[in-house]
């Protein structure tokens, strides 16, 4: 078993890395379909420090991928569909905790599209870091 520290940080990665692939793949599909106004990959700033949007998404997502490879291994379901809860889970976060705080409305104002968007969107996010995190942890060595 890797020790906490380096588990977290790989999971960061596959966070990060998921954001990039997974999360903007979806986004790309949805923009290609007209679903989307914004491209991926935006690189609008966004506050508190100017940084671009793709950053701190990756940022963010790395964080949960984090708390997601921390929790992993406690979690008895398979890991593909611990991916699909944490991706749920950070979808209710952002639609209940973090658009409040922004002046936002709660669950993308209740409209259906904007909440299909973000569990789409995040579901995918959560299901490339429950792919993507085990291709990066560290194997037993082979013994010759």
């Amino acid at each position: 078993m890797i020790r906490v520290p380096l588990r977290a940080f790989l999971g960061f990665v596959a966070g990060a890395i998921s954001v990039l692939v997974f999360q903007q793949g979806v986004f790309a599909l949805l923009h290609a379909a007209g679903q989307i106004a914004l491209a991926p990959y935006p690189t609008h700033p966004v506050p508190p420090f100017g940084l671009p949007a793709i950053a701190s998404l990756c940022f963010w997502g790395g964080v949960w991928g984090a708390l997601y490879a921390e929790a992993q291994p406690r979690l008895a379901l398979p890991r593909w569909a611990t991916g699909l809860c944490v991706g749920l889970v950070a979808t209710l976060f952002g639609w209940f905790v973090i658009a409040p705080l922004k002046g936002l409305p709660a669950a993308a104002g209740w409209h259906m599209a904007g909440i299909l968007r973000g569990l789409a969107l995040n579901l995918a996010w959560g299901l490339g870091v429950s792919l993507i995190q085990p291709l990066l942890s560290p194997r037993a060595p082979l013994h010759a």
